[in-house]
Formats: structure tokens, C-alpha cells, sequence
């Protein structure tokens, strides 16, 4: 806390408070859309249900769905920003003396451990990549995420790492993220043929250091 932030008077903190509550209902407006899009993709599959149905079921306007989800497709793939925050958090705020390959796999075995969605170790996703899987539509934002993530790790390394605004820190962006795709795909499709989520997570862990470990060997500059 500041000095300042100190003598701030009592309008100055209700406004900020008052701030907290709507960023607060946002995210609840945010989330109820979302819920309410995944139940409809489920039961009737993407390509079928309209922005508007969702807007309904969710009791909001049509225009509130979209300043929540530019596209339709984020209403199911809302977690691609989310992958470029934490991706690029990991780099610019890492430790200093920290590289930027060890940030990234600290932050993935951290997510393996939280169970987090973008860690692909848990038993409900397959009914969620069974949805994406169906839709020529989803399948294609989802690459386009990858491309996002990419570019932005790509700029966050170039900021952070001395004489790494240039081709390096393309490269070294593209091959992490590359190498985490393979991770994640294989148990994806070791849940999607019926595995448990605790029978592949040891081995996903496994998969996550031994990429890394390539890494670190295919590009010494960014260790």
C-alpha cells in the first residue's frame, strides 16, 4: 500500500468497491452465459443452437452475449484467454535468474496438479472435446487459440529475455507450444478411449519434463 492509497477519502473507495460489485456481476453474467451455452451444445450440438437461444436461456439480451463472447464459438472455447494470461503471466513475472522454459513447465505441472481444464487430466473431457470433436467449426477457433497463445508467449519472451526480440523467440515459442500440444493431445485421446483421469496424470507429468527436457536441449538461449 502507497502513501497515497492511505489519505484516499471515503468517495474514492466506494467507487472502488462499487467497481469490484460490477466486475463481480460481469463475471457471474459471464459464467451464467457460458453454463447455459454448454448445456445447449450438449444436448443439441454446436452448429444447432443459436447465439439468440443462448441469450434466452441465459435471460440476457443478444448484444449482452456478445460483449461477454465476440464470437460464438468462445462461448464454449472460453478459456483461450485465460491460456494466453497464464502462459504469458509465467514469462513476464517469473523470478529473476528463472528462465522462461522452466516459468512455463513450473506453470504446467502446477495446472496438472490443480486439475485445471487446461491441463487436460480430468474425467470430464471427454464430454467436452466429444462437442468440439463434432464441429468443423469448433475445431478450427481451437487451432486459431493455439495461434493466439503462440504469438503471445512469443511477444512475452521477446520482451523478457535480453536480445530475444527476433526470430528466437518465434521459434522458442512456437516449439513450446508445439511440445505442450503433443503432451496434451496424447491424454486426450487416452481419455477419450476410456482411460481415468488418475491413470494417465503420472504419465502426463512424465510427458511434461521429458518435453521440456527437449526443450532445454533444442534451445539453450531460452534456459
Amino acid at each position: 500500500m502507497t502513501q497515497g492509497s492511505e489519505r484516499r477519502g471515503s468517495g474514492e473507495r466506494a467507487a472502488d468497491q462499487a467497481l469490484t460489485l460490477r466486475e463481480r456481476k460481469k463475471r457471474e453474467t459471464r459464467q451464467r452465459i457460458s453454463d447455459e451455452a454448454t448445456m445447449l451444445f450438449a444436448a443439441r450440438g454446436f452448429d444447432e443452437v443459436t447465439v439468440a437461444e443462448v441469450a434466452k436461456a441465459a435471460h440476457v439480451s443478444t448484444m449482452t452475449v456478445f460483449n461477454h463472447f465476440p464470437r460464438k464459438e468462445d462461448l464454449f472455447l472460453d478459456r483461450i484467454p485465460e491460456a494466453v494470461e497464464l502462459f504469458t503471466a509465467a514469462v513476464r513475472n517469473r523470478p529473476v535468474g528463472e528462465s522462461p522454459l522452466a516459468a512455463l513447465r513450473a506453470l504446467l505441472l502446477q495446472l496438472l496438479d490443480q486439475r485445471h481444464p487446461l491441463a487436460a487430466v480430468s474425467d470430464d473431457f471427454p464430454y467436452f472435446w466429444r462437442i468440439v470433436l463434432d464441429s468443423s467449426t469448433l475445431r478450427a477457433r481451437a487451432r486459431e487459440g493455439v495461434e493466439e497463445v503462440e504469438n503471445a508467449l512469443a511477444d512475452a519472451m521477446a520482451e523478457t529475455t535480453p536480445g530475444g526480440d527476433g526470430p528466437d523467440s518465434r521459434l522458442a515459442a512456437a516449439l513450446t507450444v508445439a511440445a505442450y500440444r503433443a503432451v496434451y493431445v496424447t491424454t486426450a485421446q487416452r481419455l477419450l478411449a476410456g482411460e481415468r483421469a488418475d491413470d494417465v496424470a503420472d504419465d502426463h507429468r512424465s510427458r511434461v519434463h521429458g518435453a521440456f527436457d527437449a526443450l532445454e536441449r533444442a534451445l539453450p538461449s531460452a534456459r
